[in-house]
């Protein structure tokens, strides 16, 4: 009985999973005047906002899954780190620490290892995790 209970919810968490769709895919109306709303996206700071926006009264709906990311990412700006130089070999090391990796990740599907370095100015220096300055001046 108890196997069964197990391969049960499996199959019904999986068949939730599949269901999962989200609700800016489907024809949206206005809450305000009943006309269809229309796909607007907008960029802030650089992040993508998916947005919906009725034509007649300008009534404009944002993703929720957007505003929270957003939102993580002004948390995470607001916090200041304080990390140790290491020796590891002939270089000097820092640790980034898990919560900014952890966010990066889920921005981009292809994160990897590797980041730039630019030296911006006599006590600034800036790490790029995706491309970055140096990058795009190539």
């Amino acid at each position: 009985m108890q196997r069964f209970k197990k391969i049960y919810f499996l199959y019904i968490h999986r068949s939730i999973y599949k269901m999962k769709r989200d609700i800016f895919d489907n024809k949206i109306l206005c809450g305000e005047c009943g006309e269809e709303m229309v796909r607007d996206d907008f960029i802030k700071n650089g992040f993508v906002f998916r947005s919906l926006v009725c034509p007649s009264c300008g009534e404009r709906l944002v993703h929720p899954l957007d505003e929270e990311r957003y939102k993580k990412f002004n948390d995470l700006k607001k916090k200041q780190f304080s990390v140790k130089m290491r020796i590891v070999g002939n270089s000097y090391a820092i640790s980034i620490p898990k919560e900014i990796v952890s966010f990066l990740k889920e921005q981009e599907k292809s994160f990897n290892d590797f980041v730039n370095l630019a030296f911006e100015d006599i006590n600034k220096l800036a790490v790029y995790f995706f491309g970055g300055e140096n990058e795009k001046s190539k």
